[in-house]
């Protein structure tokens, strides 16, 4: 019946979304602490016990559709001071009205949860580990390991699809983009690329070459896609400001692609002709040293452009930084503080073809 349904779909040329793993809600639905009746919105933790370091308890919402459907992870705050990432989850978190969804939506606003009590970018400062490099996880390591692992137990293994939020950090000025990671899987490529496209970023890296060990997938939406489950990764925000145009992207991207997976009623908004990126080129500091920039995020640069220069401590150049590659300025630098081995911007080179 459901094949069905597919094909008459498909020769009528309608684009239909359907789950890989379509969850009954007839019974309630429980990630953690959180337990969620049908219609029904619950909050709670993933509590990760104390093992070679503290304990952490990472706060979780469960809402419950009335009607049918698939099951969508929505996890942000890796990186805890994405300001903008974590702020558009909490809006979700009271805007989305389980008598209007069908499936279940799991909401991670907070992972890292000391970074953004104290401000410290990038890691945990627990453990200086990014919460977003360590995944499955180990439930015997360090706090981002037991994290990792029971995200991945509780919250990966549980969804059907998944969107992984970030943006830029206190140190990053970055314009909007998302990326879309192709595995060689038809269905579940067109399913993620119909996701990524009803976001509605305008610029998307085509995220090719992710790690395929299961035991060390290192990323979160990686550690879904590996496990078969359509998930992008968008990002919005810079450099510890909430920008409310860039929270609205966040949001109402969120809307749209759970109206593509038939998890709201209406149509999608697709973004109709993205910038596709084929590639990613960081461009790093060589030593310590202050930075001055000559182009913001989203500039355009061509091959061999001088974007900025880094002077020592007595204000002589030391570094004219060039872009390597031509392409848009992802995010750059956003303070004049420079370590060696530091990124100074991540440029995303024009795809020549669209996928």
């Amino acid at each position: 019946m459901l094949g069905s349904l597919a094909r008459t779909f498909a020769s009528s040329g309608i684009s239909l979304l359907l789950p890989l793993f379509v969850q009954a809600q007839a019974l309630p639905f429980s990630v953690g602490t959180a337990t969620a009746a049908p219609g029904q919105k619950s909050t709670g933790y993933l509590e990760v016990p104390a093992g070679v370091d503290a304990a952490t308890n990472i706060p979780v919402i469960v809402i419950n559709g009335e009607k049918r459907g698939p099951v969508l992870a929505l996890v942000s705050g890796a990186h805890g001071t994405e300001y903008t990432s974590i702020i558009a989850i909490e809006k979700l978190i009271n805007l989305l009205d389980p008598s209007k969804i069908a499936g279940t939506v799991i909401l991670v606003p907070l992972v890292n949860i000391q970074s953004f009590e104290q401000k410290v970018p990038h890691v945990n400062p627990v453990d200086n580990k990014s919460m977003n490099r360590f995944y499955p996880g180990k439930d015997d390591g360090t706090q981002t390991e037991r994290s990792s692992f029971l995200i991945t137990k509780q919250v990966v293994d549980r969804c059907d699809y998944l969107i992984d939020y970030h943006g830029g950090d206190l140190d990053e000025s970055l314009r909007p983009y998302a990326y879309w990671a192709p595995t060689g899987k038809e269905t579940q490529d067109r399913t993620s690329k119909e996701m990524v496209l009803a976001f509605g970023l305008d610029h998307i890296i085509i995220w090719r070459d992710r790690p395929t060990d299961l035991s060390a997938t290192r990323y979160l939406d990686n550690t879904s896609t590996a496990r078969g489950k359509p998930s992008i990764v968008v990002e919005a925000g810079y450099a510890g400001i909430v920008d409310a145009d860039d929270v609205s992207l966040l949001v109402d991207g969120t809307l749209s692609t759970m109206r593509a997976l038939k998890m709201l009623p209406g149509n999608p908004r697709p973004i109709e002709n993205p910038v596709w990126l084929d590639r990613v080129v960081d461009v790093l500091s060589d030593g310590p040293g202050i930075w001055y920039p000559l182009v913001k995020r989203g500039t355009y640069v061509q091959q061999g452009m001088k974007i900025g220069f880094v002077t020592d401590y007595f204000g002589k150049v030391v570094l004219e930084a060039r872009a390597p590659v031509s392409g848009v300025i992802l995010h750059i630098n956003a303070v004049p503080s420079l370590k060696k081995g530091d990124n100074i911007a991540d440029i995303g080179a024009i795809a020549a073809h669209a996928p």
